[in-house]
């Protein structure tokens, strides 16, 4: 069977593997261990030298790299990134858990686009090593796993509430008494067996909690103990030095991040890094007006909210999606001109997230429920994440004019000459766009 810390590498094993392992600056030697493993890792393809993780620090970038490849490459090769489920590599992943975590939390802030990254990434491996492991190993790997990560023996429905309002899971998938979600055979048994007397309790219990079930709420549940994890390390950090070693990876996912991203969101992509010149078409920063400008490399607190959550989200997803907006009468969604929503969710949502990680103090730190209010101006309704079932729910709101820039935000208007005549920034966005588009073509 697999270890637990192979699904839960916060465990008490996981941790025990950490205490263990030594020296950190060994994680940039070339282990041969690691390599046998994942050479030897059925259909794991190799097709050259680079796709083989040599040392605990390939690993790690490796790792990151699968998360993106996974979620942005149509053209995603799983063959290439077999290894990644290979539970024989548990000590390694446990190890590279660690260090990404303590990485991420020294060099990102918690709702910094690359946290977010790498805590939905364990998530989604999660679920796929659990697809991998025999029904009956699973079954008694998942009860044991839960009994983990359980909070005072139990666990409350409200800890849910985020993969609920996904629709990945629904209320009634669950079965709830006295507020306890009930998953595991022995607490359905005590609770309910003598409630049953024409039928097999044990019968019912495989009926009522489905497998799938539970592996959601697995899943979901270390997510939420990641997230903890590395909010810990951070207001560690304020105090403790760490390790080089961490400190160096931290360094190196500033810049891998946003290059791995680069090849598949254009937003990111260009010679010019993240404020670069981009494909014609595409957000092109060094049009965007003073305010806009004002807005992405970041605002103090108190302009915030209505900077990030009302002027930036409207502008960013009218300037990319449909700039015609004010010469139009059509009543339009975001999904009639980004049908899948890739757009909205590599490109859009990116610029607006890393300007509200820019702000003084980032916004999400003490106002995470602005991130609801981002995507409710987007049209999709008090939610989380953007998702195509919950659109309509609100409405896709357009752009401030500047008179109401200058009234509710005027530490950010500062008027250059290409705000002159113009009556909103979406507007200014489109002529020095197109000015810029004719002078790259002559």
């Amino acid at each position: 069977m697999a270890e637990v810390s192979y699904i839960n590498p916060l465990s008490d094993e996981g941790r025990g593997i950490i205490r263990g392992y030594g020296d950190l600056n060994q994680i940039f030697a070339e282990d041969e261990s690691l390599i046998d493993i994942i050479t030897r890792t059925t259909n794991q393809k190799i097709s050259d030298d680079s796709i083989i993780p040599k040392s605990y620090h390939d690993l790690a970038l490796k790792r990151i790299q699968w998360a993106i490849e996974k979620k942005n490459n149509r053209n995603y090769s799983q063959s290439e990134f077999e290894y990644m489920t290979n539970s024989e590599l548990f000590v390694q992943d446990v190890v590279t858990f660690h260090i990404l975590c303590q990485a991420i939390a020294v060099q990102f802030n918690l709702g910094s686009r690359e946290s977010r990254l790498f805590i939905e990434s364990q998530g989604a491996l999660i679920l796929e090593r659990l697809a991998k492991i025999p029904p009956m190993a699973r079954a008694e790997i998942i009860d044991e796993v839960l009994d983990e990560v359980k909070t005072d023996g139990s666990i409350g429905w409200k800890s849910l509430k985020d993969v609920i309002s996904t629709k990945k899971l629904k209320l009634t998938d669950l079965l709830i008494d006295g507020g306890d979600i009930i998953l595991q055979q022995e607490d359905f048994l005590e609770r309910f067996a003598d409630k049953f007397h024409d039928r097999s309790p044990d019968r019912m219990y495989g009926i009522l909690i489905g497998d799938s079930v539970k592996e959601q709420i697995l899943s979901r549940l270390i997510m939420q103990k990641t997230e903890e994890y590395i909010q810990r390390i951070k207001e560690m950090s304020a105090r403790v030095e760490f390790h080089p070693a961490i400190l160096k990876i931290g360094e190196e996912l500033k810049e891998f991040i946003p290059e791995e991203t680069g090849k598949y969101n254009q937003y990111y992509a260009g010679s010019g890094g993240i404020y670069g010149s981009v494909e014609a078409g595409k957000l092109n920063p060094e049009a965007f007006p003073p305010c806009i400008k004002s807005t992405v490399e970041g605002v103090s607190s108190g302009g915030r909210n209505d900077a990030i959550v009302l002027l930036l989200t409207s502008f960013a997803s009218y300037a990319r999606l449909y700039p015609r907006i004010f010469a139009s009468d059509e009543t339009i969604k975001v999904s009639d001109v980004d049908p899948d929503l890739t757009i909205t969710e590599n490109e859009i949502l990116p610029l607006i997230f890393d300007a509200a990680d820019n702000c003084t103090p980032p916004l999400f730190e003490d106002q995470p429920q602005e991130k609801i209010n981002i995507i409710s101006k987007l049209g999709f309704g008090m939610h989380e994440t953007v998702d195509i079932n919950h659109e309509g729910e609100t409405k896709w709101y357009t752009p401030m004019s500047c008179e109401k820039i200058k009234i509710h935000l005027p530490n950010l208007c500062h008027p250059d000459k290409s705000c002159k005549g113009i009556n909103n920034p979406l507007s200014c966005y489109g002529r020095k766009k197109y000015q810029l588009d004719n002078q790259s073509d002559e």
